[in-house]
């Protein structure tokens, strides 16, 4: 049996009834011509080829199969050069030229060549791209192109002897000569040498192609990017959700502000007769100073040394009855909540001030003892002091329930830690136990006519201070009411190093 034999190297004449021939043929023009459709530029071929007399007989069948081509390609043959020389003019091959792999086992120096080594040596030093008809050689050298295919020509062969074994006389068994398969080509090399995949004919296979990084890695792409989404999913969410609670918080202070303007208004009403009792002391001082002044003028020699006393006690007196209105006016401003720098001492002292004689006309004794040195805190002054009314006006009321002539209401400012206390505390009644715990939640009150706001008032702008607000009782009994604010930073060093 001869298998893979080219047909015109087979002498039918040789042949016996006891053959079998399997032949391909070499189709030369194909494969010139799909260098041709691949690199369309391509000006010259160098063919690599040795000198045996199989190989020159093959250089013969070349040259006329390609006469078509003459004018267009030009054709140089290394059949007469030792394959060391082969190597070195395949380094320096100008451009618009490929190499053409034939067949290499003599070299003109009379060296035998393995014809895959002697290709890897010649692809390894090539600046050109090498072509081949021959599937063997095909996979890491040659780019490729129409060849033979070797498991067509595997199965007839395997056809004709299962045939022979079945009985059929081999003369019988007759195959047309195999033609080149589609056309393959290697991927690794397309892109080595730039080869557009547009230009290979219609069918063509593309082998060994490496799988893009999305082919390679799908899975922990499309993880990576779940996960991002996520994240991106979470942030946004996080971002809407600071955003919503800045509104909120926003909002909340608003509501704050305008439920401690009513607070205040409440508290003024309710000082209504002291404010005006301490209103009328100075103006009704100023009218009686007037009216002596104006009686002395009338005399023929008035007293200038005496109308000079009784000015100032007018400007003194103006001056208290200013006082009370600014501090009335301060208290009922209505303003957004406003953070800056707070001197809780002269802040208390205003309070304090302000509801002296509500506290005299109820017959309970009011002291304040400031702290011994100035204690800074970051809030709004008008919503502190709203704290502290609340806080002395509950104790009036809660000492007003108490028979007795000891009425006393002390207020403290001291220092303890990093955070300023603020005190009040009461002769009062105290504060029954299962109402400490509630006593701060809205809407509890212990007052007949109480809204129950506010305790709850107190605790929402100490919070926003980022301070706290306890109550408990006194073993000597009344109650207490302790306020703790954070010192500022600056102003507490400063104290410590002093």
């Amino acid at each position: 049996m001869l298998s893979v034999v080219e047909q015109r190297l087979v002498n039918g004449l040789d042949l016996t009834d006891n053959d079998v021939v399997v032949a391909v043929r070499n189709d030369f023009m194909a494969a010139f011509g799909n260098i041709l459709q691949v690199l369309p530029d391509t000006k010259t071929v160098a063919v690599v080829v040795g000198a045996s007399p199989l190989e020159k007989f093959w250089i013969d069948e070349v040259k006329r199969e390609l006469k078509p081509l003459a004018g267009r390609l030009d054709l140089i043959w290394y059949s007469d050069l030792p394959f060391e020389e082969i190597l070195k003019s395949a380094s320096t091959l100008p451009p618009h030229t490929v190499l053409f792999w034939g067949l290499m086992s003599v070299d003109a120096a009379g060296i035998v060549h393995e014809g895959d080594i002697a290709l890897r040596s010649l692809h390894a030093v090539a600046n050109a791209p090498i072509f081949s008809y021959q599937e063997p050689f095909f996979g890491g050298s040659s780019v490729g192109g129409p060849m033979h295919s070797v498991g067509e020509t595997s199965s007839k062969t395997i056809d004709a002897a299962i045939r022979i074994l079945h009985g059929e006389k081999p003369a019988h068994i007759k195959y047309e000569p195999i033609e080149f398969g589609p056309p393959k080509y290697d991927w690794r090399e397309i892109q080595r040498w730039g080869i557009s995949e547009s230009n290979l004919p219609p069918g063509s296979e593309v082998l060994f192609r490496e799988p893009r990084l999305w082919e390679r890695y799908r899975w922990q792409i499309a993880m990576i990017a779940a996960v991002f989404l996520v994240q991106g999913g979470l942030i946004s969410g996080l971002l809407h959700e600071r955003r919503r609670r800045r509104l909120a918080d926003v909002e909340s202070r608003q509501r704050l502000a305008e439920l401690a303007h009513l607070s205040r208004y409440a508290a003024a009403g309710e000082m209504t007769t002291s404010i005006a009792h301490e209103l009328n002391q100075p103006l009704g001082s100023i009218l009686t100073n007037a009216e002596t002044a104006e009686l002395m003028l009338k005399s023929a020699s008035p007293n200038l040394d005496e109308l000079r006393a009784i000015l100032a006690d007018i400007r003194r007196d103006d001056q208290r009855a200013s006082e009370v209105i600014r501090r009335l006016r301060s208290m009922l401003k209505k303003t957004p909540f406003e953070v800056r720098d707070v001197q809780l001492n002269s802040t208390i002292r205003e309070v304090v001030g302000f509801v002296a004689d509500l506290a005299q006309g109820r017959g309970v004794v009011l002291s304040y003892a400031p702290a011994a040195s100035e204690l800074y805190v970051r809030g709004d002054p008008i919503h502190l002091q709203q704290v502290l009314l609340n806080l002395i006006i509950n104790a009036l009321d809660a000492t007003a329930e108490v028979q007795t002539s000891k009425r006393e209401i002390s207020v403290a400012l001291s220092r303890t830690g990093s955070y300023a206390e603020v005190t009040v505390r009461d002769t009062g009644p105290g504060i029954r136990a299962d109402d400490l715990k509630t006593i701060f939640n809205p809407f509890f009150t212990t007052k007949p006519q109480g809204m129950g706001m506010g305790m709850a008032i107190v605790r929402t702008i100490v919070e926003a201070h980022h301070g706290t607000v306890s109550a408990e009782n006194l073993p000597s009994g009344g109650a207490v009411f302790t306020v703790k604010l954070p010192i500022l930073r600056s102003t507490f060093a400063l104290q410590q190093g002093g």
